[in-house]
């Protein structure tokens, strides 16, 4: 392989359509051992990949040039990860727990010549969780804690996703973004899919994972606040030095984006806002009161506004579910008519029609990421330029000098129409169509199917004005406990007096 490239090759390109045809065996097949035999397939060659594209790397060849360390710090790893894959193997619920609580932390690591921030500690309980599966490889009987039930039509074209992905990046021109989606996001939450949907989602695992988040909420709140009390952020230089020269200080505590922060806050603000408008118990009404109240206060200095979309749109979908879809759908079009009419206003007062550059500066640069993504589009309808290409390609046209002067448009439509065409984009499309039937379907009488629903919309809404869909792997949690939940509902095995409190 080349050095400089390692997976920009035929052969590289092979073994990202393997892995993500793998990881679609791992969670479609209905044959325990067939599962497991795809988890073991996916967990060699994915590392195997990853390191073919970090290898020459400065965070790699710290670890190459030491070769003593290395294989001290693997054993330890290894080591580390049996023992917890024998206690999941033993508690599977312990899964759903560590994995809610791993989500929000990332670390950098180089990759694809740019830094990535990843989500290392989930990456450790989604190997655990998958070493606990391998006992069905010497008998072909599920494990512990896993029911076989059908995935219907929402698990079959996720993963056809997964797939159509790799498939489109055989004929990107640089492969090396795609190849960082597949081995860091796809591959390893479509197995922690795999491994969630068989579980059983009972009202007690659901309470102890939103407590979990509700109080990682709340420490990241405070350290927010400190934040912004000090002027001083924890991490990402990008964000520190826009904050010097920008008009307003944001803050994004142990997130690498106050965006990311945002929406985290706004999932978890929506879970809460949930339980409130169900419960009747008072001392709970006023405690989780304070709690929204805290966390309302760090979203706002966020100054994210896709997340305050976010957030508008999930207590939508729990009002609607609550109560009524009517009032809540006329209130959503008094409110866009009242926009709309105070957007007429100010141009009318204004008197002229703001300029492109205006309207970039004012979307901090998104219009002209979407302008470039539509014209990308516009030259390949079809098919597009192979997935991951949009950096590459918008640099091209646009004739940008800086190496990493864009990685994607911002909305997740347009670059898939960019990058895969209306081949993706129509099963983009499919999926969301087929997983909010999933979830609000007869959703309204439990509670724990709201949440998921109305967390899910308002993660869709987020990704039409910051990207990162199936790139985030709370995506694949929610539709995972949504799918186990919908089972069970329709078999009647969840009382429509489910509540979290």
């Amino acid at each position: 392989m080349d050095a400089s490239a390692p997976l920009d090759t035929a052969l590289g390109r092979v073994g990202l359509i393997a892995a993500a045809l793998l990881a679609a065996a791992a969670v479609l097949s209905d044959r325990p051992r067939l599962r497991a035999a795809a988890m073991a397939g996916a967990l060699v060659l994915t590392p195997v990949l990853l390191i073919a594209e970090i290898y020459d790397t400065e965070q790699f060849r710290t670890l190459r040039d030491r070769p003593a360390f290395t294989a001290a710090a693997t054993a330890a790893a290894l080591i580390a990860l049996a023992v917890l894959a024998v206690a999941m193997a033993r508690r599977p619920l312990l899964l759903p727990l560590l994995a809610v609580a791993a989500l929000p932390f990332r670390i950098p690591v180089e990759a694809g010549g740019q830094t990535s921030n990843l989500l290392v500690p989930l990456y450790g309980v989604i190997a655990a969780g998958a070493l606990a599966q391998m006992p069905a490889l010497f008998r072909d009987r599920r494990p512990a804690g896993i029911r076989e039930r059908p995935l219907g039509v929402l698990a079959a074209v996720l993963l056809g996703f997964v797939v159509l992905y790799a498939l489109q990046a055989s004929y990107a021109d640089d492969v090396s973004v795609a190849a960082e989606q597949v081995v860091f996001f796809y591959v390893p939450f479509a197995l922690l899919f795999g491994l969630l949907v068989r579980l059983e989602w009972t009202v007690r695992v659901l309470t102890w994972c939103l407590g979990t988040v509700l109080a990682l909420a709340l420490v990241f709140a405070l350290i927010g606040f400190v934040e912004y009390e000090t002027r001083t952020l924890l991490l990402n230089p990008k964000v520190i030095a826009s904050n010097a020269f920008g008009s307003y200080f944001r803050v994004n505590s142990l997130f690498f984006d106050p965006n990311i922060y945002g929406r985290f806050l706004a999932e978890v603000m929506i879970a809460v806002a949930a339980v409130v408008a169900w419960t009747s118990n008072r001392r709970d009404i006023a405690l989780l009161g304070i709690a929204l109240a805290v966390m309302w206060a760090a979203l706002v200095l966020t100054f994210s506004q896709s997340s305050f979309a976010a957030l508008l749109a999930g207590l939508a979908v729990v009002a609607a579910l609550r109560w009524s879809v009517r009032p809540v759908a006329i209130i959503a079009a008094a409110a866009l008519a009242l926009g709309a009419v105070g957007g007429a206003i100010a141009l009318a007062v204004r008197g002229d029609v703001p300029s492109p550059r205006e309207i970039n500066r004012a979307t901090v640069g998104r219009s002209k990421l979407v302008e470039g993504g539509l014209e990308l589009w516009a030259e390949r309808p079809l098919h597009g330029y192979g997935s991951g290409s949009f950096q590459e390609e918008y640099r091209r046209k646009r004739d940008l000098s800086r190496p990493n002067a864009v990685t994607a448009s911002h909305t997740t439509p347009i670059t898939i129409a960019a990058e895969q065409g209306l081949i993706g984009l129509a099963l983009y499309a499919v999926l969301i169509l087929v997983a909010l039937r999933a979830l609000l379907a007869r959703a309204s009488g439990s509670l724990p199917r709201v949440v998921i629903a109305a967390a899910f919309v308002a993660l869709v809404v987020h990704t039409l004005f910051y990207a990162a869909f199936l790139e985030d792997p709370t995506t694949w949690v929610l539709l995972a406990a949504g799918i186990a939940l919908a089972a069970r509902h329709s078999s009647s095995a969840v009382s429509s007096s489910s509540s979290f409190t």
